[in-house]
């Protein structure tokens, strides 16, 4: 837990890195996101680091919060509304006080917790890992939006690893069944180390590629046009032209740029 919980830190401070540059304008410029902008985003990040949290610290809590989300329909929509009613200032305050509070709480805990979430449980160690991925991919989107540019880092493993174990959900999300081929996957990392997963004797499917490439695909900011990613085999084009990494409903995915 002390590992994830370091670097969600470190994604966190390169995030904010980001956002302290931004005049209050540039806040309320619409993202790639439809309908949300970069206030939108940071927003989105605070109000479920909040939830997070409480569901880390106070289950019964976090249980009866949930009941009143998803019964209001909000949804992922939640916090955008009191985030619009604060200056940037505020809104960029509230997300670092209250990622802090959440990564301390964290640090608490046993990395096999089952913690409360909208859908399944989740061990603490995988929704760590949720939480960077998510910070990632929204930041991602902040970044786009002005044109800021962040180093990748090691971190992106995460949000590789959470993109290859989320096949099956993928499928499910999109009520399709999900082929019985494996597929392999093998990226190469920010310092040309190589990532893999499923390696086999057969790579008749098969995705290669940069893995932030492959990062962008699967959190769904890039259409697979926009990648050097090569994918080999049905089954692998299949899971792709569908991969999310983030629950939810099924994501639109990204028109390609070029």
């Amino acid at each position: 837990m002390q590992s994830i919980c370091d670097d969600l830190d470190a994604e966190t401070h390169d995030l904010v890195a980001v956002l302290t540059q931004l005049s209050d304008e540039a806040w309320d410029e619409p993202t790639p996101s439809p309908g949300w902008s970069i206030r939108d985003q940071v927003s989105h990040l605070a109000f479920f680091d909040l939830t997070g949290r409480l569901a880390a610290i106070d289950p019964d809590a976090f249980a009866a919060n949930a009941k009143q989300l998803m019964s209001s329909g909000a949804g992922s929509d939640a916090g955008l509304v009191e985030g619009r009613l604060l200056s940037p200032h505020q809104v960029l305050d509230g997300f670092v006080k209250g990622r802090a509070s959440m990564i301390e709480a964290f640090r608490t805990l046993d990395p096999k917790a089952r913690l409360p979430w909208y859908g399944p449980a989740m061990g603490a160690l995988s929704f760590a890992t949720a939480r960077l991925m998510e910070t990632w991919a929204h930041g991602q989107d902040v970044c786009d939006t002005v044109g800021a540019v962040r180093k990748p880092s090691a971190r992106l493993r995460h949000v590789a690893h959470i993109g290859v174990r989320a096949r099956p959900f993928s499928y499910v999300i999109n009520g399709k069944p999900m082929p019985t081929e494996d597929v392999t996957v093998r990226l190469i990392g920010p310092n040309g180390e190589t990532w893999s997963w499923n390696e086999t004797d057969d790579t008749s499917n098969a995705v290669e590629g940069p893995a932030l490439d492959f990062c962008l695909l699967v959190t769904q900011r890039r259409n697979i046009a926009d990648t050097l990613l090569v994918v080999t085999g049905n089954a692998a084009r299949d899971w792709i032209s569908i991969a999310q990494a983030f629950a939810g409903e099924p994501g639109p995915g990204r028109a390609p740029i070029n």
